[in-house]
C-alpha cells in the first residue's frame, strides 16, 4: 500500500529515520520510501538496513546519524530498555523539530518513561504501537493506536502513518496508546492458546482436529486469524513467524504485570504467559506464536 504522496500536498515529505530494520521495520521502511517520503535506516546489524539501498534508503553507521536532518524518528526495537538505550545515542542526531514516534510494545508506565526521557531529549513524543504482523506490515495495512493531544504533531506524522497503515486510532494521553495494545493482544494471545487447546482436545477424542477449523467456519466465532492459525498448527507450519513466540512471550509479561499493578488477577493471560514462557524455555522462541501448540497438554496423572 503507498500512502498519499506529500508533494501534491505542495509540502516538503518529511524525512523518516527507522531505528530497528528487523521484519516489521524493514516492511515499514519500504512502504514509507514508496510513499515518496525520505528515508534514513539504522539497525545494530548494518546488514538487514543495506538492503534498504534499493529504495533509497541512507543506510547511517549509528542512531544519531540516521536521525540527523529527520523530521520523524520511528523506534521499531525490541523492549523499553533497548528504546531508551537507541534515543540515548541518538541524542547528537536530534533538534527541538524532532517527532519521535515509539512504536515497540512496552508497558503503559514504560511509554510514559519514554516520553519523560523524550521531554530530557527536547523532542516531540508519539505512543504508537502497532496493530498487526509481518503480512499487513508488507502489504501497508497495519493499525496504528496513536496517542498524542496535539493536532499539529498529528498532521505531521500522518504521511508516514499513512505510509504504513490503513487505519489509525487517535488518543490523546501519553500511555492510553501502549495500554490499549496490551488489551488487544491479550485477546490474540487467548485465542491463540484456544486454538491450540481445542485443536488438542479434538485430537486426544479420536476427531480430525481440521475438523474444528470447518465447524468455527461459517459460525459467529469465526476469523480469519483461526482459520489462518489452525491449519498452521496442524500441519506444524510454525518455524517462519509472522509473530515470533518470543515475542509473545514478552507481551504476556507485560499484559499480566500490568493488569496486577492495576489491582487486577487476569485468570487466562497469565495461564497464557506459562504457556508461552514454556515454549520459549523449550527452544521454540523464534518460531511463530501459534508454536504454543507444540506444548504438551497430557496429564502428568
Amino acid at each position: 500500500m503507498t500512502g498519499p504522496n506529500p508533494e501534491s500536498t505542495g509540502q516538503d515529505p518529511p524525512v523518516v529515520a527507522v531505528l530497528g530494520i528487523g521484519t516489521m521495520g524493514a516492511a515499514m521502511a519500504r512502504n514509507i520510501a514508496a510513499a515518496g517520503l525520505g528515508l534514513r535506516v539504522w539497525n545494530r546489524n548494518r546488514a538487514p538496513a543495506e538492503e534498504l539501498a534499493d529504495v533509497g534508503a541512507v543506510v547511517c553507521d549509528s542512531p544519531a546519524e540516521a536521525c540527523r536532518g529527520a523530521d520523524i524518528v520511528l523506534t521499531l526495537l525490541a523492549n523499553e530498555k533497548v528504546v531508551a538505550e537507541v534515543m540515548d545515542q541518538a541524542c547528537d542526531g536530534l533538534d527541538e523539530r524532532t517527532v519521535w514516534v515509539q512504536s515497540c510494545t512496552v508497558s503503559p508506565d514504560g511509554t510514559r518513561r519514554l516520553a519523560n526521557q523524550a521531554a530530557r531529549l527536547g523532542v516531540t513524543y508519539v505512543d504508537a504501537p502497532l496493530l498487526g504482523t509481518k503480512e499487513p506490515a508488507v502489504a501497508g495495512t497495519l493499525g496504528i493506536l496513536a496517542a498524542t493531544d496535539d493536532v499539529a504533531v498529528r498532521d505531521r506524522i500522518r504521511p508516514m502513518v499513512d505510509a504504513v497503515g490503513s487505519r489509525t486510532v487517535w488518543l490523546d494521553e501519553v500511555g492510553q496508546a501502549s495500554g490499549l495494545k496490551l488489551a488487544y493482544n491479550a485477546w490474540v494471545l487467548a485465542t491463540v492458546e484456544g486454538i491450540a487447546e481445542s485443536l488438542t482436545l479434538a485430537q486426544a477424542l479420536g476427531i480430525d482436529p481440521h475438523k474444528v477449523i470447518d465447524a468455527i467456519d461459517g459460525s459467529a466465532l469465526n476469523s480469519q486469524y483461526v482459520q489462518t492459525k489452525g491449519p498452521k498448527m496442524i500441519d506444524d507450519d510454525l518455524d517462519t513467524p509472522s509473530f515470533p513466540l518470543e515475542a509473545a512471550a514478552k507481551d504476556a509479561t507485560l499484559i499480566t504485570a500490568t493488569a496486577r499493578a492495576a489491582g487486577l488477577h487476569l485468570g487466562i493471560a497469565e495461564v497464557v504467559r506459562e504457556r508461552l514462557g514454556l515454549a520459549v524455555d523449550q527452544g521454540y522462541g523464534r518460531a511463530d506464536v501459534a508454536a504454543t501448540y507444540r506444548q504438551p497438554r497430557r496429564s502428568a496423572s
